[in-house]
């Protein structure tokens, strides 16, 4: 969230073009790292971090560190896997949950984070893949459990009159495999961009007043206080969106898992 100056002095808002910095390694290769790339593996080593800090030295009286954890830890498999679940089938794919759930926490986090500024998960790639990764979930789920008969109860919903399948499989077809990863994938991702610019705006827009407006001796630069106010309560605005971000495409994921999974199929 770096003020965006304007070549002829005036305001200039936030641009896409923030999503899209250059490289600053590898450039014009497969392996090119540009600013939100390197956030990201800092997103995951700190995890790794956190997670091994987290385990290690863990004891039947927890200490106010181990409680911590133990509740963040507690409020994700009880409250999202296992209530969503159940205990059997949540225990085999809490992993994978809990991973997703912790990635795309630390990963939209960073849009708030000084010297970041910017989310790990504003740019396609990580939506995309967590979205995939829960579209493979679900598809392992149902044909694991009823065989190719998932596909068939899917898409042909048993008790239809047969001439309504000519309208209603396309519905299904459409709205199962085809809707559910997109929307996984544009409501994070659009969630985090939206927010970003917002930010950005918010503090460019003070940057512009103090500095430029109010340092020419123009008491119209005192509205800087006001879009600072807005930037401030923008800022925890985004901390619970980040969170709940993460809560919302984890509980989905999990939802799906257990309509795959469901005895109608």
């Amino acid at each position: 969230m770096t003020p965006l100056p304007a070549s002829n002095g005036g305001f200039q808002g936030p641009s896409i073009g923030e999503f899209f910095p250059a490289p600053i390694l590898f450039a014009g290769t497969p392996f090119e790292i540009n600013r939100i790339m390197l956030i990201r593996l800092l997103v995951i080593a700190v995890l790794l971090l956190i997670l091994w800090l987290g385990t290690r030295r863990m004891t039947i009286v927890p200490n106010r560190r181990q409680v911590a954890f133990e509740f963040v830890i507690g409020f994700v498999r009880n409250n999202i896997v296992l209530e969503t679940l159940g205990e059997k089938d949540g225990r085999r794919f809490m992993p994978v949950l809990m991973t997703m759930f912790f990635v795309i926490l630390g990963m939209n986090i960073t849009g708030i984070v000084p010297g970041l500024l910017i989310p790990g998960s504003s740019v396609i790639g990580v939506p995309l893949v967590l979205a995939a990764v829960a579209y493979v979930l679900f598809i392992y789920a149902g044909v694991k459990k009823h065989s190719w008969r998932f596909f068939k109860n899917a898409l042909f919903l048993p008790g239809v009159p047969w001439p309504l399948y000519f309208l209603l499989t396309p519905v299904e077809l459409f709205s199962t495999f085809i809707l559910r990863p997109i929307t996984l994938t544009l409501r994070l991702l659009m969630n985090v961009i939206a927010g970003h610019m917002l930010l950005v705006l918010c503090f460019s827009a003070t940057s512009f007043f103090f500095f430029t407006v109010l340092a020419n001796g123009k008491l119209v630069g005192l509205l800087g206080f006001g879009t600072l106010a807005f930037g401030i309560a923008f800022t925890l605005l985004e901390l619970f969106v980040a969170v709940l971000q993460a809560y919302v495409f984890t509980i989905l994921a999990a939802i799906y898992i257990q309509m795959a999974l469901a005895d109608e199929h």
